[in-house]
């Protein structure tokens, strides 16, 4: 096949760059090809689109994002112009965009986090260890501690009320998700939670969530689990 259709790499997706003399019908399936050998390559990429050596009409634009997605695993989020403004707003979307794919995603943290010690991310965080009093772990998305939070948790950082904290063993001395703040001397706080003795910890896994503007720490349950 001749080079009709070349792909170039810019600062936020692709640049395609397109035969002017040739068949618009003919260019599609030249496009479609083209994605086709490189479905591995961007499998489940993002990425923004621009085109060059062509003029193309806004539904000419639209059919090439159609052969695009639908001969590859590639999601075009938008289409680049040469207008700064355009840029400028796409560029924060692409953004925002991957801050939440962040969220979503998660991280992973292995190790005892100690008193003075403050753990941050902008994605959602599974904690292999403890959190002692005095430590603090920060994140925009769910916090979950594989161990004992005894420490505060602060989920849904920027304002999501809709994140969760989950410990094996859930004994804070404070929980702040979105802007929701629950201490352990509140009396909402404490809903739903099993009393401890002194001699006897509370081992059994919990998860605090919001709920009609507060706090509740509950035991995990598998209904639980399909709400969050």
């Amino acid at each position: 096949m001749s080079q009709t259709v070349v792909l170039k790499s810019n600062k936020y997706g692709i640049n395609l760059i397109l035969d002017h003399s040739i068949d618009f019908d003919q260019l599609l399936k030249d496009i479609a090809a083209k994605f086709e050998e490189a479905a591995s390559f961007f499998k489940g990429a993002k990425m923004a689109l621009s085109f060059e050596g062509r003029t193309l009409t806004q539904e000419e634009e639209l059919r090439i994002v159609d052969t695009i997605t639908s001969h590859s695993q590639l999601a075009i989020v938008c289409i680049v112009d040469n207008d700064k403004l355009r840029e400028q707003m796409i560029r924060e979307a692409i953004e925002q965009q991957e801050e939440e794919d962040a969220v979503k995603t998660g991280q992973f943290y292995k190790g005892t986090l100690r008193s003075g010690q403050i753990l941050e991310c902008e994605a959602s965080i599974i904690i292999l260890g403890d959190v002692n009093p005095g430590a603090k772990v920060v994140c925009r998305g769910n916090i979950v501690v594989l161990g004992s939070l005894k420490g505060n948790a602060y989920a849904g950082a920027g304002g999501n009320e809709t994140a969760f904290v989950a410990a094996l063993e859930m004994d804070p001395v404070q929980i702040k998700i979105g802007d929701v703040i629950g201490r352990s001397a509140d009396k909402a706080f404490w809903v739903g939670r099993k009393k401890k003795k002194k001699a006897e910890p509370v081992i059994d896994p919990q998860v605090a969530v919001v709920k009609d503007g507060n706090i509740y720490i509950e035991p995990i349950t598998r209904g639980l689990l399909n709400n969050l």
